[in-house]
């Protein structure tokens, strides 16, 4: 939803979608406004969102948790814009004594904290083709020397180890 939208929601619909009320939204704006035109003073590229989306997109994401790419999809916006903008809105409001989306955690505080081991599925590397890769690297030079050494799956490899080393 964007801030065109939301002009028509009452204020008790605004707070219930949006997170904050509509005095703080307008409070959050000005003081956005106010850093952009610092930010801004001596010129720049026109931005394709206006403060009011980009605060409206960082208030959704903070309250809806919905990824970057729902939201900049949403907007018309390409993800990597809407974070840098998010940000600096993120950074702007807490700079200026708002508290948003991060709290400090207190003693008294119960966290929970998911610690699940996820396999990661790799290809397995086969005695044929490490058998392959060997005994060409054997035949590209003496500079493999020492490589070949540590493995004794190639017939190259066989001549430069000792021989209580060979299989």
């Amino acid at each position: 939803m964007n801030y065109e939208s939301s002009k028509k929601l009452s204020d008790v619909r605004f707070k219930r979608l949006v997170g904050v009320e509509r005095i703080t939204f307008e409070k959050m704006l000005e003081i956005l406004t106010v850093a952009y035109q610092a930010k801004h003073s001596k010129g720049g590229r026109k931005p394709k969102m206006s403060l009011e989306d980009i605060l409206m997109a960082t208030l959704q994401y903070l309250r809806e948790y919905r990824t970057y790419e729902q939201i900049a999809a949403d907007f018309g916006v390409h993800e990597s814009n809407l974070i840098r903008r998010s940000h600096w809105v993120e950074e702007t409001l807490v700079q200026n004594g708002f508290a948003i989306g991060k709290r400090e955690i207190k003693d008294t505080d119960t966290l929970i904290v998911d610690a699940t081991e996820v396999r990661i599925q790799r290809p397995k590397k086969t005695k044929v083709k490490l058998f392959w890769q060997k005994e060409n690297s054997c035949k590209q030079g003496a500079n493999n020397r020492n490589w070949t050494r540590t493995n004794s799956f190639s017939r190259c490899s066989a001549e430069l180890l000792p021989r209580h080393e060979t299989f």
